[in-house]
């Protein structure tokens, strides 16, 4: 089982990305793209951010949120915005829980957030006047958080 599942919708800069799939080979997530996708996901500049690390992973590309859902509609989701309600370290998290992120220059549209609307819109605090924190950073953020609350597990074991 991964430790945390990160959905991107619609990611739009190939280093981003890459940079998001090493930290999945670092933190044992599982990565889930739903497209459209800006870029080939064979692209030289996603190779690079992610390094090796790329055979380690566990990618799953879907065409649409739909074709996502199908698959995946027992999850516990948290959506990350900046209209979230809660700020991200104030929920608790399990192993296994699933957190999306929208597009880099348009994060999640209101369809998106209205079709998860029953589950949490987190956000990550910032200096008023500044617009967004980078993608990759801001899955970071949240992914460490998430699993720093799980022990690191299954990481760490008990001493």
């Amino acid at each position: 089982m991964p430790t945390f599942e990160i959905v991107l919708f619609n990611p739009e800069i190939p280093p981003n990305t890459g940079n998001i799939m090493r930290l999945c080979a670092n933190t044992g997530c599982t990565l889930h793209i739903i497209k459209p996708i800006s870029f080939e996901l064979n692209e030289k500049s996603l190779r690079r951010a992610g390094m090796d690390y790329l055979k380690h992973i566990q990618t799953k590309v879907y065409n649409n949120i739909d074709h996502f859902m199908e698959k995946n509609s027992k999850k516990n989701f948290f959506l990350v915005t900046k209209f979230g309600k809660n700020s991200y370290e104030e929920l608790k998290y399990k192993l296994g829980d699933c957190f999306i992120f929208g597009s880099e220059s348009k994060g999640l549209p209101k369809k998106i957030l209205d079709k998860f609307r029953n589950f949490p819109k987190i956000y990550i605090p910032m200096i008023p006047g500044n617009r967004s924190l980078n993608l990759a950073n801001s899955v970071s953020i949240c992914i460490y958080e998430a699993w720093r609350q799980n022990n690191f597990q299954p990481l760490k074991t008990k001493k």
